[in-house]
């Protein structure tokens, strides 16, 4: 039988890259444990479309 856990698949979505009319999009999938993080994830990752480091932040 497999487990039944807490953590869950996340998509982490680029917040500066919409403001910056630039097309396309940055987006990285993770995983989560949805008891000990219950808010959204805000996670500092590589966008190479803007070619910086930037917030990317948990859509749902």
């Amino acid at each position: 039988m497999a487990k039944k856990g807490n953590r869950v698949q996340v998509i982490l979505e680029c917040t500066e890259h919409k403001d910056s009319g630039v097309g396309g999009t940055s987006r990285y999938i993770t995983t989560k444990n949805k008891k000990n993080t219950p808010e959204r994830l805000e996670i500092k990752k590589y966008n190479p479309v803007l070619r910086r480091v930037t917030v990317h932040k948990e859509i749902k």
